[in-house]
């Protein structure tokens, strides 16, 4: 009878929402295959709107469920890494940034990964550095999908691929660094509790 209440606590307005950004991945790609830019970026940019909306009413009704905090940075990072494989398929995104991108998110499910199976308690804190790569991975994604639709300098695509690229491996290095002094903390606290015995 206890477990009710969570269960239904999980089915909430936001985690349907991000649902639903998750289900519009498949639909943004099939479009990108078609070569329908216009309606790849309504999607994406209706999912960017959904993302902004299932934070809202999280924070605004009390929403906030621990399923909601895995689902929410799970369906972005779906959209994200969708976005830029295909793209770069594509040949509209550069090789090198997609590398950069997926490498920094693999890297860091691979640290949640080892920090679980060696019982290392872990907290990742959002960096600065981090949010402007959120920020501009998102605005570099709809720019090259608008610069299907109207005229953008090259320069300018160029000029936002560099930036992401390395805003992307400046966060991937901080949350490694992040990751390493936590974990030598845990084994520090253990030595010490080890040697108290």
């Amino acid at each position: 009878m206890a477990s009710r209440p969570d269960s239904q606590a999980n089915l909430t307005i936001p985690n349907l929402i991000t649902l639903f950004r998750i289900i519009l991945t498949p639909l943004f790609i099939i479009f990108l295959i078609q070569g329908n830019y216009r309606k790849a970026l309504v999607v994406f940019i209706l999912a960017g709107v959904s993302d902004l909306a299932d934070g809202l009413i999280a924070r605004t009704w009390q929403q906030k469920s621990r399923l909601g905090s895995y689902l929410d940075p799970l369906a972005d990072k779906i959209l994200m890494a969708a976005s830029f494989v295909t793209l770069s398929i594509y040949h509209q995104i550069p090789s090198w940034l997609t590398v950069v991108v997926l490498s920094r998110d693999v890297a860091l499910a691979l640290g949640v990964l080892i920090f679980r199976l060696a019982d290392i308690p872990l907290v990742i804190r959002p960096t600065l550095s981090g949010k402007w790569t959120t920020t501009f991975q998102l605005v570099t994604v709809g720019f090259v999908l608008l610069s299907k639709i109207l005229t953008i300098p090259p320069l300018l695509l160029l000029g936002l691929f560099w930036v992401t690229g390395v805003l992307t491996s400046i966060s991937g290095i901080q949350y490694f660094y992040s990751g390493i002094k936590q974990m030598n903390k845990s084994q520090g606290n253990g030595a010490k509790d080890g040697g108290s015995g």
